[in-house]
């Protein structure tokens, strides 16, 4: 399998509002663009994340927590575990976190504090270095990952002055995590 490519999937930036006149892009217009089949998550192939990010997009308040909960498993697995699919659905997660009819955007913002605190691989390549060597380098999914977070951590901004107390509170949370 391929490892995932360095550049960040999404191109949209989501740290300032639209110029006025101007139509927003759609939700997840450049899901198409990451070569999800050709990435791992925790289950194997990643195709099935475009799905499960539309589920947390679009479905009432149940489908998008169960969505959310199957993402969760497969890009921050015990809330400490990342994988190579987890840096290219990081900007979707920002996306989804600063859309007012997304049912579940307090979970979201607390799953990118997971990724962004995930240390586990690391941890393990402290005590024995040849993880460092292997063709798929999990060490390298995490730091991707972390980088992916704080790459959009402007979209912090909009949040933390959301009128959702729950979204403020998530958001107050990851600042702190994230040294802002």
């Amino acid at each position: 399998m391929r490892t995932a490519p360095t550049e960040q999937p999404s191109t949209q930036r989501t740290d300032r509002a639209t110029p006025t006149g101007v139509a927003p892009t759609a939700p997840l217009s450049t899901l198409g663009q990451v070569p999800w089949r050709d990435i791992r998550d925790s289950t194997g192939s990643a195709a099935a994340i475009p799905v499960l990010l539309q589920r947390v997009a679009w479905g009432d308040a149940d489908t998008s927590e169960a969505a959310l909960e199957d993402l969760r498993a497969r890009i921050c697995q015990y809330g400490f575990v990342v994988e190579q699919a987890t840096a290219p659905a990081v900007p979707f997660l920002w996306e989804l976190a600063q859309l007012p009819h997304v049912t579940c955007r307090p979970r979201i913002i607390q799953l990118l504090g997971n990724i962004a605190g995930a240390r586990q691989w690391e941890s393990v390549a402290a005590v024995y270095p040849k993880l460092l060597n292997h063709r798929e380098n999990p060490v390298v999914w995490e730091r991707r990952a972390r980088q992916a977070v704080l790459a959009h951590r402007g979209a912090l901004r909009t949040l933390l002055a959301d009128q959702d107390g729950e979204v403020a509170q998530a958001a107050t949370e990851l600042a702190a995590a994230l040294g802002d």
